[in-house]
């Protein structure tokens, strides 16, 4: 099948190479040139893993390509991908402008027959506007569907490739027929194709993220009671997990959720409910607990250091907003940071992945790391803020001797306490008894 896909950020362009890995013709277009240009040497703007090989592989075989001419990128296309950016706006509505730029651009080149289907997340009625809008630049009606993505940064080949289940919004079953002939080679292992209206699609992206946002900010909520009553959230997590209606994924506790997704999509479903007189309390409530929590180690940081940071040599592993991607929108890590350096610290940073993104946004605020262990000489702590795997089995002793104090602030709680405690560690996590 030939595709067109909008947009070579990160949904557009793991949708365009993982289709274009199954067989399929698949230009993507982008109004960035040097970008363009990049993916066509085989760069790649963004840290996925395995997505380099795969856009390298396809390109060589011919089935992927990228250019800036949407023209030719659509004319020939039978299914048209939208996945161009729709960032938060001031009132934390989706910022629906790019999208609607590229409609109106894809409009003269559109055949007859082609489906034009939205992959970013966007509000609910935007098909039912851009087959408003299409109808109107045409002169015809155009089938629009909306196919919400569920892809998790850092494992986002394996999301598409094996997913779950694949959501297709449609207002005739011929399109459907269409979009589960193209996801067919993805779906072998019997995982539903699940056809609805365009509208419950889109809900549907919304409703998932925010329901594993509340899962999160639940957890740390109960995670901060326990510490005050005496409790270990890992044990009652255990406790809970293993009833079959509660289950234990997104219930660990940590410094709250960041990234692209779920703080702009909890902001946007809280926008759309006040715009149809329905009061978000729960929303809100899972925003404010996130946002008090990116802040949870604020406290117990001043009183280990008796109010006063000023001078201190602060360590920080891990800066992206979770492993495996360098994306560090919304982290926890620059809120805590940047409280540090209001106070006074000095800090050393390390991340696998993000420190070039971070250097864009701090520069020379801090100092960054090429080694883990170059973080922790000199410090007087160590916050832990991403749970890379490189933190989870460091050398205890090495790190004794290279800290001047051994204070380890463990935001993800990927230590036993009583064993930090013997190997001489004042240790603070999350939900857990400090020692």
């Amino acid at each position: 099948m030939k595709i067109a896909v909008i947009g070579t950020g990160y949904v557009g362009l793991v949708t365009g190479t993982c289709f274009a890995d199954s067989g399929n013709d698949v230009t993507c277009i982008d109004i960035d040139e040097k970008k363009i240009e990049n993916l066509k040497q085989g760069i790649i703007p963004i840290y996925e893993p395995g997505l380099t090989e795969l856009v390298q592989r396809n390109s060589a075989a011919g089935r992927l390509k990228f250019t800036t001419d949407t023209a030719a990128g659509v004319q020939p296309a039978e299914v048209v991908y939208l996945a161009v950016g729709t960032p938060q706006g001031k009132d934390g509505s989706a910022n629906m402008s790019a999208m609607w730029s590229v409609v109106k651009a894809i409009a003269p080149y559109l055949q007859e027959s082609a489906i034009v289907v939205t992959k970013s997340t966007v509000p609910v009625g935007t098909n039912a506007k851009i087959f408003g809008m299409l109808k109107e630049l045409t002169g015809r009606e155009c089938d629009v569907a909306s196919n919400p993505e569920f892809l998790k940064e850092g494992a986002a080949i394996e999301d598409f490739m094996k997913p779950d289940r694949v959501v297709v919004g449609v207002r005739r079953p011929e399109v459907s027929d269409v979009l589960h002939q193209l996801y067919e080679p993805f779906l072998r292992t019997e995982k539903p194709f699940i056809s609805m209206s365009p509208e419950s699609a889109e809900m549907t992206k919304y409703v998932a993220n925010a329901m594993l946002a509340t899962k999160i900010s639940f957890i740390n909520e109960m995670a901060n009671l326990c510490e005050k009553m005496g409790g270990d959230i890992n044990d009652v997590r255990r406790g809970i997990g293993h009833d079959s209606r509660i289950g234990f994924a997104f219930l660990f506790p940590g410094v709250g959720y960041g990234g692209s997704c779920f703080p702009k999509d909890v902001r946007a479903l809280t926008s759309m409910s006040l715009d149809h007189d329905c009061e978000p309390t729960l929303l809100r409530a899972v925003d404010e607990v996130n946002e008090r929590q990116k802040s949870v180690f604020k406290q117990p940081i001043l009183d280990h250091f008796d109010g006063d940071l000023k001078g201190k040599n602060i360590a920080v592993w891990g800066l992206a907003f979770k492993p495996r991607t360098d994306d560090i929108r919304e982290a926890p890590a620059l809120v805590l940071i940047d409280w540090l350096l209001e106070q006074g610290a000095s800090i050393k940073v390390h991340d696998p992945e993000a420190m070039e993104n971070v250097e864009a946004e701090l520069g020379d605020k801090v100092a960054y790391c090429k080694f883990r262990m170059d973080a922790i000489e000199g410090a007087d702590a160590l916050v832990i803020m991403t749970e890379w795997k490189d933190y989870h089995s460091p050398d205890f002793a090495e790190m004794y001797q290279l800290m001047k104090s051994p204070v380890v602030f463990d935001g993800r709680n990927l230590y036993e306490p009583e064993r930090m405690k013997r190997r001489g560690y004042k240790y603070y996590s999350i939900g857990r008894k400090a020692v």
